[in-house]
């Protein structure tokens, strides 16, 4: 019974490893503020092609506002 069980735990915890793989919004931030080299003004959960992303709004040293998307599940910039 003991093998069964911590089967179908392992089992479990494979599935939900995706799920870990989210990126956080500070990592988002980070993201971003590589990209647009820049200080970050605000970062959001929005969807870009039925998918999860982090809109991340960025003040350039230009001065200029640029608006990152972090896909939530890859991390990579759009």
């Amino acid at each position: 019974m003991k093998i069964v069980f911590g089967s179908i735990c392992a089992a479990l915890i494979l599935l939900a490893a995706p799920a870990w793989a989210d990126i956080s919004r500070d990592g988002a931030a980070a993201v971003a503020q590589r990209v647009a080299s820049g200080r970050v003004l605000s970062v959001e959960k929005a969807e870009s092609g039925g998918r999860p992303v982090w809109r991340v709004k960025v003040l350039t040293g230009q001065g200029e506002v640029r608006v990152i998307l972090v896909d939530v599940a890859t991390g990579q910039a759009q």
